[in-house]
């Protein structure tokens, strides 16, 4: 739009054709006129009729006055108006574009998501295929060793219930067991060089004969088939259940023993079965006193290395030789004189000997 020359402010001013006058210029007439006029008979009726014009004229100029401040105070607003609207349509603008940049942005980050799931999947296959292969061996491992920590468990349950169960037991059982562990175990601690299973025998020419009773034999049509009774070796190894034991006749008898090689003798145990688990109630079938002998030499030489009594109350006793000389023997001959009353038979359960195969140290 043109500007005009005019500041704002003489926007607002009247043109000059319309300006008011300050007041009615008076129209002087000449002198020569003056006078007859003065004494015209229409001269009021003239001066009426001017100022009723004026009247008018200054009305007009009134009116024409206020619709020029109107139209310039529409004017003003109009161009507010006008300056606030372009002011409206700069921001719509920027916000029109800061909006496109972000479609723009979002459309870029849904492209970039598309992708992204197969680039991954890419970078899994590469660098992260063994690291899952360890894993699931190891899961494969531990899945493994969880149920054999659950068969332990299971096995430990048991052992608990059985634990239990001995608890329970009546003071007999418990005894009973107690002594099966005692005839069963070996408190001596001692190498034993009387023992069958190392080589050690027995020397039957110098053994008494072993008892033959009617309970022991088996017959058919008076023809004996064979013998119950145990030979003497049976004292040799290491069951000691009841019956199982080398009897001889009477109460006087002797074994002998050929030792595995030659030992320096130093103790000699007997063993028997307690009373409690005998068959006859008794020990009278048991060893009393005996002597021990050392043999060595051809013929065979005795060193007398100890008399002793056995007490059947102790099913295990050690006994101490007198092997002064620390002399090495190949063979040991046990002699038994007397048993604890029985007239038939006496019964030897197991003899251990015990030494070394080196000379003991002199104190």
């Amino acid at each position: 739009m043109p500007r005009s020359s005019r500041s704002p402010g003489d926007l607002c001013d009247p043109p000059e054709d319309v300006r008011p006058r300050r007041g009615p210029k008076r129209w002087m007439a000449p002198e020569h006129v003056n006078a007859a006029c003065l004494q015209c008979p229409l001269r009021p009726r003239l001066a009426s009729r001017s100022r009723n014009a004026c009247r008018i004229t200054e009305d007009t100029l009134s009116n024409t006055t206020w619709i020029t401040s109107l139209a310039c105070f529409l004017r003003t607003q109009v161009r507010q108006i006008l300056f606030s609207t372009c002011r409206c349509k700069q921001f719509f603008q920027k916000l029109v574009e800061k909006t496109g940049v972000l479609v723009l942005c979002a459309f870029g980050f849904w492209m970039f998501s598309m992708h992204l799931p197969s680039k991954m999947e890419v970078w899994q296959d590469d660098s992260i295929n063994s690291p899952l292969q360890s894993l699931r061996m190891y899961q494969e491992k531990v899945r493994h060793h969880t149920g054999e920590i659950q068969d332990l468990r299971g096995n430990m349950t048991q052992l608990i219930a059985k634990l239990q169960l001995m608890e329970a037991m009546s003071d007999e059982e418990k005894l009973a067991q107690k002594i099966m562990k005692m005839i069963q175990g070996d408190f001596i601690e001692k190498p034993d060089f009387a023992l069958k299973s190392i080589g050690a025998s027995i020397d039957f020419e110098q053994t008494s004969a072993t008892y033959n009773h009617d309970k022991a034999r088996s017959y058919w049509n008076w023809i004996r088939l064979w013998n119950y009774a145990q030979p003497p070796d049976v004292i040799l190894e290491p069951n000691m259940t009841p019956g199982n034991c080398w009897a001889f006749s009477g109460d006087r008898g002797q074994v002998t023993i050929r030792l595995a090689q030659k030992v320096y003798l130093s103790n000699l145990t007997l063993q028997h079965i307690p009373k409690t688990i005998s068959l006859s109630g008794s020990l009278d079938t048991a060893p009393k006193d005996f002597v021990i002998y050392g043999m060595e030499g051809s013929p065979r030489e005795e060193v007398f290395l100890g008399a002793f009594q056995f007490q059947p109350e102790n099913i295990i006793q050690m006994f101490q030789l007198q092997n002064q000389l620390a002399r090495a023997f190949g063979a040991v001959k046990v002699k038994i004189s007397s048993n604890w009353g029985n007239p038939r038979f006496t019964c030897l359960y197991r003899v251990r000997v015990h030494g070394s195969v080196t000379p003991p140290r002199m104190p």
